[in-house]
């Protein structure tokens, strides 16, 4: 199993997510982002989060960055984000990278302008139970 090489991750747009999802790879630039918390605990650690809106040629999501991750959400800095998932929160979608996926950035030229009009994080979804009709 060691020997086997390592398969390339396949990287999909913003406009392709979907509440509920996970394991996603995207290529985005930052937009936008502010600080929403930060806070020190009593062992001396801090804790900051940032709400990020990132986005592609296809639209635009706001991600939640966690402590390290908020420092390179600069503007206009491109990142590659491994294996994040959809979170719900107060019915919009925010997309987040926890402890098993990654965010770095990107080692190439943006050749794209984020499309900042079609903001997935605006659209508000509703759980409607089924029925047994």
């Amino acid at each position: 199993m060691a020997d086997q090489p390592k398969r390339k991750p396949t990287f999909v747009k913003v406009d392709s997510l979907r509440p509920g999802t996970n394991g996603h790879n995207l290529i985005v630039k930052v937009v936008d982002y502010k600080v929403v918390v930060n806070r020190t605990r009593p062992d001396g650690s801090t804790v900051q989060i940032a709400e990020c809106t990132v986005g592609d040629d296809t639209g635009a999501i706001t991600l939640t960055a966690r402590n390290q991750q908020v420092e390179m959400m600069t503007i206009g800095n491109k990142v590659y984000l491994r294996n994040a998932k959809i979170d719900m929160f107060k019915g919009s979608m925010r997309l987040a990278v926890d402890k098993w996926g990654l965010i770095q950035e990107a080692n190439e030229e943006a050749d794209f302008t984020p499309k900042i009009d079609y903001d997935l994080s605006a659209v508000e979804y509703e759980l409607v139970p089924a029925t047994d009709d």
